[in-house]
């Protein structure tokens, strides 16, 4: 359940994020000034690549929202630095329990790229949440957007199981093109639980085979 309700929070936030002010307001709520009251909530800042926006032990404070950029999220097990999930223009993020629960963020949060972010604290979060929850059409879209987001989840922690490194690599080729474009090797190879030396072999061989087939 609060999984669920985390993938709900985060979620929210991306459909209010992704221009959706105008659409909502409109569509869900008879007061449109409303929506314009929520925009309010939240600060635009620009940050440099490289920028921890947390850090793993702090307490989140804070959710951001990517108008232009990317971010890693990554934490450490033994000293190795392993990537979670990547994040690109018009999501959110956050350590949502952290956030939640006012416990130490088992993450860190980092700029891959220049960012600029839009951020809200928790209070004004917690209040949006409050006012909005109860909006049945917004709940319609929630729900199909949980299902999507926890399908999406799902099979990427089913390819460590499933997936060989190859099948991986090239699953992320398929379904996730920005990643292998936007991202530098080291952080994909992480993020596919290789190392870089694994990552450019496997390239390597997926380049001569592709020259082999022409």
């Amino acid at each position: 359940m609060g999984y669920l309700l985390s993938l709900i929070i985060v979620i929210l936030m991306s459909l209010i994020f992704r221009n959706m002010f105008e659409q909502l307001k409109y569509k869900l709520s008879p007061d449109a000034q409303i929506w314009v009251e929520y925009k309010e909530y939240f600060t635009r800042i620009e940050v440099p690549a490289k920028t921890n926006l947390l850090k793993e032990g702090e307490i989140a404070h804070k959710l951001f929202l990517i108008e232009k950029g990317c971010i890693r999220v990554w934490h450490n097990y033994d000293g190795k630095d392993i990537t979670c999930q990547f994040f690109f223009e018009n999501s959110t993020v956050s350590s949502i329990e952290s956030l939640k629960k006012d416990i130490p963020s088992p993450i860190t949060i980092e700029t891959v790229e220049a960012c600029i972010l839009w951020w809200i604290n928790k209070k004004d979060l917690n209040k949006i949440i409050e006012e909005i929850k109860e909006i049945p059409k917004l709940r319609d879209i929630l729900i199909d957007a949980v299902f999507e987001r926890t399908f999406d989840y799902i099979k990427h922690f089913s390819t460590f199981i499933c997936d060989s490194p190859e099948q991986r690599y090239l699953h992320l080729l398929q379904d996730h093109p920005q990643i292998v474009q936007r991202i530098p090797q080291h952080y994909i190879a992480s993020y596919l639980g290789i190392s870089s030396v694994h990552l450019s072999r496997i390239k390597n061989k997926l380049t001569k085979s592709k020259q082999q087939s022409i």
